[in-house]
């Protein structure tokens, strides 16, 4: 009869058991986790194949890009309250949204308008792309980052305001959870099914830009396949326009609102507060063309950068602006002449307009006086943390169709804003490489880097 093996030391055999028991539980990790214990390939494609938008040009993705490239105003009167007192009585807001299109009457009432908005742009992000969640890739490779600034607020302050007026007892018991900011990504998530990573950026006007970003580089670093990436905002409401007037960064042309927003005018005043959210369906390129997905773009790269200077003041030299550009460039593995087209943060406020130009100039040198720069925030106004989604979709499709939106209401250059800054009338352009800037609140500087898929 064979005589069983016998370790040469009580130690060799206790190491050689461990070794054995740590093989299994590895391989079992590996099964029932694989999102952590997924390989991760090196640097992989991200490309975009769907998009959803609700914005103040429309309630779909190719309203609001037609009405982009026409040069269309979304900034009227506000009509979600009463303003008439109030020094500034415009906004950009989302008009003839029905959230029951798109959840039960139940369950929109505990959602803050941010949420349905999310539903319903991830909705037709997905359906444009044709991704199926569940079967085209599982759905624990798919994950959810949305950005937003401000998220539910208006239900807490509701919720506020009911317990001040009828007592605990009455208030909305969904009042809290609806409020948080992640609750459009947690939405998103359950509506379609993703059961990946779930993330939020907030990061005040740059949120969307990030987390478009950050959704990229998790599919780039094999913690998913897929994700649904963007922006959203939903406070066109008393207290934000009260305190961002009292900042006195808001434009007070109520009789004139279609030209309120003027970016890189000389007689600019101040942003229009709007609304809106863009989600994006971002996946990995072999994948998404394995199953013959249209291709709208490439995420090539990101850069993200803090002032660390003044919560609502941009550092006067632009070195935050700068340096988030030339590492998107970096991660991206561009050179400056690379770049076809900007679309630029440009909010209309006095110091970012010209703060970007200059921070623009500083990195393109003179090449800079030959890339075209539009803000379409003259357009929609500014959405906050749906801003950088919004110009992010505007991008994607100038890459897409070749037409560069414009930047409207520009009809007196300002001297220190010398850039060609496509006014008032779109204009026709093969775009391969271009950058979207977003700076914000807090210092916070993101810029995407998307180009042309060949």
């Amino acid at each position: 009869m064979a005589r069983p093996k016998r370790f040469s030391s009580l130690k060799g055999g206790l190491k050689r058991i461990a070794s054995f028991a740590a093989r299994r539980v590895r391989r079992t990790a590996r099964t029932e986790f694989p999102y952590f214990y997924s390989a991760t390939p090196a640097r992989r494609r991200v490309v975009i194949t769907g998009i959803g938008a609700l914005t103040p040009l429309g309630l779909n993705t190719m309203d609001t890009w037609n009405g982009l490239i026409m040069g269309k105003s979304g900034i009227g009167p506000i009509t979600q309250f009463d303003a008439s007192n109030l020094p500034v009585r415009i906004a950009g807001e989302v008009k003839g949204f029905d959230p029951h299109r798109y959840v039960e009457p139940k369950e929109a009432r505990r959602m803050a308008r941010c949420s349905q908005f999310a539903i319903a742009a991830a909705k037709e992000a997905v359906d444009r792309s044709g991704l199926r969640i569940g079967r085209d890739v599982p759905n624990e490779r798919v994950g959810v980052v949305m950005g937003t600034a401000l998220g539910g607020f208006e239900m807490s302050d509701n919720g506020t305001q009911e317990y001040r007026r009828l007592g605990w007892r009455r208030l909305n018991p969904f009042a809290l959870p609806a409020a948080l900011p992640n609750a459009p990504g947690h939405h998103v998530s359950t509506y379609l099914g993703a059961k990946g990573p779930l993330s939020t950026v907030v990061a005040a006007c740059a949120s969307g830009t990030q987390a478009i970003g950050e959704a990229a580089e998790m599919i780039r670093n094999g913690k998913m396949d897929a994700a649904l990436a963007g922006g959203v905002e939903a406070t066109v409401i008393e207290p934000a326009i009260v305190a961002f007037a009292a900042m006195r960064v808001l434009s007070t042309r109520n009789d004139d609102p279609e030209h309120a927003q003027r970016p890189f005018d000389a007689t600019r005043d101040g942003f229009v507060y709007s609304e809106g959210c863009v989600v994006m369906v971002l996946e990995e390129y072999e994948r998404a063309r394995a199953r013959g997905a249209d291709i709208l773009a490439e995420v090539l790269g990101m850069g993200v950068s803090s002032d660390a200077h003044h919560i609502a003041i941009p550092d006067p030299t632009g070195s935050g602006a700068i340096r988030a550009m030339q590492w998107a460039l970096e991660d991206a593995g561009l050179t400056i002449d690379h770049i076809d087209y900007i679309n630029a943060h440009g909010s209309a406020t006095q110091a970012n307009d010209v703060l970007e130009t200059q921070a623009i100039k500083h990195v393109f040198g003179e090449r800079a006086y030959d890339i075209p720069v539009t803000s379409t925030k003259s357009m929609v106004g500014h959405a906050m943390g749906a801003a950088g989604a919004i110009e992010a979709l505007s991008t994607v499709l100038t890459i897409r169709y070749g037409i560069i939106p414009p930047t409207i209401n520009l009809h007196t250059p300002d001297p220190e804003c010398d850039l060609d800054y496509v006014p008032n009338v779109a204009r026709q352009k093969e775009v391969s490489y271009a950058i979207s800037n977003s700076f914000g609140l807090g210092g916070q500087n993101a810029t995407l880097v998307l180009g042309k898929v060949a």
